[in-house]
């Protein structure tokens, strides 16, 4: 993978080290699932740095190792821009971002498209939008390896969004769960967006023909409608049609596979252990979000909910609270499972809170102050997102030029 020319070394000494130093605290504390067990490799001499961090990162995200292919496989995910950034959306997807990056291709990108489904404040968009680019890199994503881009630099994505809309059967689309629980509380006040974005969502993936997607136990619905409008797509435009027109194989879409983050990285509110942390939650008290303050950090934590048994231990499903705290503590601590259970079995709430706390805002430091470095350089992150943009754009030009032909449009010189 091409190296930007925006890259680490294009930043200010101070500003290379904090990062270095970063990137380097979160390998070491990635505590995120099982070691695989037949991880089996032995290198005949010293390996590199490169090759450690990749055997390091295939291993905490149960990959069995395999030597080093030719060509990697693909990775692309995503977070909206809408508001801060918040632990759950640290701790379930972009921290494996960080030890994916050094696996695969990777190319992860700011959604600002799928931020406009329901109503929001156009001042504050282009805002929040740099604000996560930032923070994507703040939390170990290296430009160098990974392509950073804004979703909406890359047209491709509304383009190919209308043209599955014309092949993609509506009935697919109602059955959605996330579009009847945010329809209900809208009323009849919803955009069409918030039905069609599932498809806003498949475009993301299919443009860049995508070997593997990172997704959750509640967006495995999402991938499968993915793969079911990949699927008929290449029944519909593919096979002896796309070869007679010139076309290169049988599909036109690669349908891609579900890369399932490890277990304990699925965060649950602070006020309701049975529910998802969410941005879209009324009450900021809900979540930790990634630039508060440890003063924040502490009165969120200490005023969350509880419950009135002794001890602490994981996997009650009548504790879902303390199941939500200890998992988000042996993920920030860096411990073990194992080890989080021998530590906290015989605590009580006002024992292990402060231990939460304090581990929580030690994890955070460093992001934090990266952020802030970062934010204070726009220079710096337009082009980081410039030159991610330039290499998405080429490869999504091609899969979206491949459709058009396929669906049988007059060809034409696009805009360079």
């Amino acid at each position: 993978m091409a190296r930007a020319c925006c890259g680490p070394s294009a930043l200010p000494s101070r500003l290379l080290q904090s990062l270095t130093c970063q990137a380097s605290a979160i390998y070491a504390n990635a505590q995120v699932g099982h070691t695989s067990s037949h991880v089996e490799r032995n290198l005949k001499a010293e390996p590199s740095a490169s090759i450690r961090a990749e055997k390091s990162a295939q291993e905490k995200l149960s990959v069995p190792v395999e030597e080093k292919p030719l060509v990697k496989k693909r990775v692309v995910s995503g977070v909206q821009p809408t508001g801060a950034i918040h632990l759950g959306n640290y701790l379930g997807a972009i921290k494996n971002w960080v030890l994916l990056q050094e696996l695969y291709e990777t190319l992860f990108f700011v959604v600002d498209l799928h931020a406009i489904t329901l109503p929001h404040n156009p001042e504050e968009l282009s805002k929040v939008t740099r604000s996560s680019a930032a923070m994507y890199i703040a939390c170990g994503i290296d430009p160098s390896k990974a392509s950073i881009f804004v979703q909406s630099h890359v047209q491709a994505h509304a383009e190919l969004t209308w043209l599955l809309s014309c092949t993609t059967p509506i009935s697919w689309l109602y059955k959605m769960i996330q579009f009847k629980e945010k329809a209900r509380k809208s009323g009849e006040d919803v955009g069409t967006g918030l039905l069609t974005y599932p498809l806003l969502m498949t475009a993301d993936i299919l443009l860049y023909q995508s070997d593997l997607v990172p997704v959750g136990e509640d967006q495995k619905q999402h991938l499968e409608l993915v793969r079911d409008v990949a699927e008929r797509f290449n029944q519909l435009f593919g096979g002896r049609k796309w070869k007679k027109i010139g076309g290169r194989g049988g599909k036109i879409f690669k349908v891609p596979e579900a890369l399932i983050p490890p277990a304990g990285a699925r965060i649950m509110s602070l006020t309701d252990g049975t529910a998802k942390m969410s941005k879209s939650a009324a009450s900021d008290q809900s979540r930790i979000n990634l630039l508060d303050k440890p003063d924040d950090i502490a009165y969120k934590i200490k005023r969350c909910k509880t419950d009135s048994a002794s001890g602490m231990d994981f996997d009650d499903i009548n504790r879902p609270e303390c199941n939500n705290l200890l998992s988000i503590y042996q993920l920030v601590s860096g411990k073990t499972k194992e080890e989080v259970v021998e530590e906290c079995k015989d605590l009580n709430w006002g024992q292990f809170k402060p231990l939460l706390i304090d581990a929580l805002v030690a994890h955070l430091e460093p992001i934090q102050r990266v952020y802030y470095e970062l934010s204070a350089d726009p220079a710096y992150l337009d082009n980081v997102l410039s030159d991610g943009a330039v290499k998405a754009n080429n490869i999504a030009s091609s899969t979206l030029q491949n459709v058009y032909s396929a669906m049988g449009f007059l060809p034409h010189q696009r805009p360079k």
